[in-house]
């Protein structure tokens, strides 16, 4: 087994003139030593439901079940060989944090946030005890996993969010107590259809329907922003929408697994966003992971086209009060043919015309988020969020490529590894992967700057401005800020 750092992602490290900010790595629990803290928390009995997150993460014990039964409950094919086996440094690079520690040069990096693997199916489930024992656990153990690794390392802390009291009792619980620095939030909840529980109770755990937390919620999480707000921890974002519309193959994890982070960081940013939670709560600034930045785009320019064309002026233009209906008729008479000038007569005025009338108080879909010119669309993306991209990505490009992106945007991706999981076969290679978007002429040195240091740098002391305090990198990330201050939000 060799540590040696001569690798190409330390010598593409070595030529930089700033820091590796990684903002994305995961770590595997350990179950045993995770175990003890259930045990501490909430006795033995609770041990044998810790299996409830295997059978969540098996889509329900899809291996157990014949083809049939999986097409009759649309079991999902779950993740499956999802580590690093054969690499088995790298495997246990994933669970030991001292020796990612040392071995964090040979990757490239300065600094990494860790996130959890078994953690984040844990926030998901549905049985409220297991649900938040399981999330508190798991909390206890990474904080004192990796408090001795603080200066290069911090972990996440996962934030259930089934209701704005758990995750507000996690929160204060993780920051105030534990001390950890970065959240995990459930991006969303997978609730019953209340038709299906009154109607069919016994099948109502099969069905479901998809609460973003902003737009049309169950409940209001407008106190659990404000605790964010209060404590200095940005909210990040990293669920899956595997099982959501198209993403349910019963055979094909891959079919699954596709898209399926930038989906669910998309829910969550767009209800962010329309429901006006950015506009009560300007200093929030939120992280998606693992997506990548094309989805970030996209939803960035469908806003802005949205909002020009549905603003509450504007939509106006598509009012049935204002359509001219002898107008239409005489255009019909005089350019129809006769399979349209024929029927003329049978059609009745109004609906079939040009759809019902709207309540005037439902017209402008725009209302919560304030906006009232497209730039203040562009403002809150570019000062308040951030996106998650792994190293391989060549999207990754499109998020600095203001000449495409309206009005002149430039979108915060950040750099995250994913070290720990199946889409990086090679720890070590890494940051080489992320600097060939440079080599290949798709982003500039500056832009990668960005990537790598200036943006997870502003993401991570947006809201906690002594983040990288006692870092190894504490000196470089204050002498960039006050080289490039942003206006505040």
């Amino acid at each position: 087994m060799s540590l040696n750092p001569q690798t190409k992602s330390a010598a593409v490290r070595a030529r930089l003139k700033y820091p590796v900010i990684d903002s994305d790595g995961h770590t595997i629990e350990f179950a045993p030593a995770v175990n003890d803290y259930l045990k501490q928390i909430a006795g033995p009995e609770l041990l044998s439901r810790f299996d409830s997150v295997n059978d969540l993460v098996a889509a329900g014990g899809w291996h157990r079940q014949t083809r049939q039964e999986r097409f009759d409950r649309r079991n999902i094919r779950p993740p499956w060989w999802g580590f690093p086996s054969k690499n088995t440094l790298d495997r246990a690079t994933t669970t030991l944090p001292k020796l990612l520690y040392r071995r964090m040069e040979q990757f490239g990096l300065d600094f990494t946030v860790v996130y959890p693997t078994l953690a984040m199916y844990a926030a998901h489930l549905r049985e409220d005890e297991l649900r938040r024992t399981l999330s508190r656990a798991f909390n206890m153990y990474h904080a004192d996993l990796f408090r001795e690794f603080s200066d290069r390392i911090t972990p996440v802390a996962v934030i259930p969010m089934h209701t704005p009291e758990e995750a507000i009792s996690e929160l204060d619980f993780v920051v105030r107590e534990l001390g950890m620095k970065v959240v995990m939030m459930a991006g969303n909840v997978r609730r019953p259809l209340p038709i299906v529980e009154q109607r069919a109770p016994e099948t109502a755990r099969l069905t479901f329907w998809v609460d973003n937390l902003a737009v049309d919620s169950l409940y209001d999480y407008d106190p659990v922003w404000s605790k964010c707000v209060e404590l200095g921890v940005a909210p990040t974002f990293h669920s899956s929408s595997m099982g959501w519309g198209s993403r349910n193959s019963i055979s094909s994890y891959v079919y699954n697994h596709i898209g399926n982070f930038a989906a669910a960081g998309e829910a969550v940013c767009k209800a962010l966003f329309l429901g006006g939670v950015i506009r009560r709560f300007p200093k929030l600034h939120c992280a998606f992971l693992e997506g990548g930045a094309g989805w970030a785009c996209t939803l960035y320019s469908d806003l802005v086209s949205h909002w020009s064309k549905r603003n509450r002026h504007n939509v106006q233009n598509y009012n049935p009060a204002s359509f001219d209906r002898e107008l239409f008729r005489d255009l019909c008479h005089r350019y129809g043919t006769p399979l349209i000038q024929d029927r003329l007569h049978s059609l009745e005025a109004g609906e079939r015309l040009t759809g019902p009338d709207e309540d005037p108080s439902t017209l402008d879909e725009f209302a919560a988020c304030g906006i009232e010119r497209p730039e203040e669309i562009r403002d809150i993306f570019v000062r308040n969020f951030y996106f998650g991209c792994e190293a391989d990505d060549p999207m990754n490009a499109w998020a600095f490529n203001a000449r495409v992106n309206p009005h002149g945007a430039r979108l915060n991706a950040i750099f995250s590894s994913d070290i720990g999981h199946w889409d990086v076969p090679d720890m070590t290679e890494v940051t080489n992967e992320a600097y060939e978007l440079v080599e290949h002429g798709l982003i500039t040195e500056d832009d990668f700057r960005d990537f790598v240091f200036g943006n997870p740098a502003r993401l991570w002391t947006s809201m906690n401005p002594d983040f990288f305090k006692g870092t190894t990198i504490e000196g470089a990330v204050r002498q960039f800020l006050e080289e490039n201050q942003r206006p505040s939000s």
